[in-house]
């Protein structure tokens, strides 16, 4: 079966850190390009950063570079995002997918506000 789970949300301060975590299961996961997006209720899925099965640059939205890192440990099957100096624009759900077979976990909540 086909899954992703995400973890990590939560209530942060501006200025914060926060490290969002995905345990994918049921696909190859160490051959697949892997994703974060963020939505906030009203508006549209955003892509924030993707990376790449093995190494290589990753990319970023333009809104969170510089503060946001994504990374994979392939042998574990987990895909990280550590965001840094987080400000409330980035409050969202965010969600762990895999952009070739539109997959998406339930999503972890991120609110920043002091």
């Amino acid at each position: 079966q086909l899954q992703l789970v995400e973890s990590g949300g939560g209530l942060v301060q501006p200025g914060g850190s926060l490290t969002l975590s995905c345990a994918a299961s049921g696909f190859f996961f160490e051959g697949e390009d892997m994703a974060w997006a963020r939505q906030v209720p009203g508006q549209g899925l955003e892509r924030v950063a993707r990376i790449q099965p093995y190494g290589g640059p990753a990319d970023y939205a333009d809104s969170v570079k510089g503060r946001f890192t994504i990374s994979r440990d392939n042998a574990k099957s987990a895909l990280y995002l550590q965001m840094n100096n987080l400000n409330p624009e980035d409050t969202a759900v965010y969600y762990c997918n895999v952009p070739r077979l539109e997959l998406r976990g339930q999503g972890t909540q991120v609110t920043v506000s002091s």
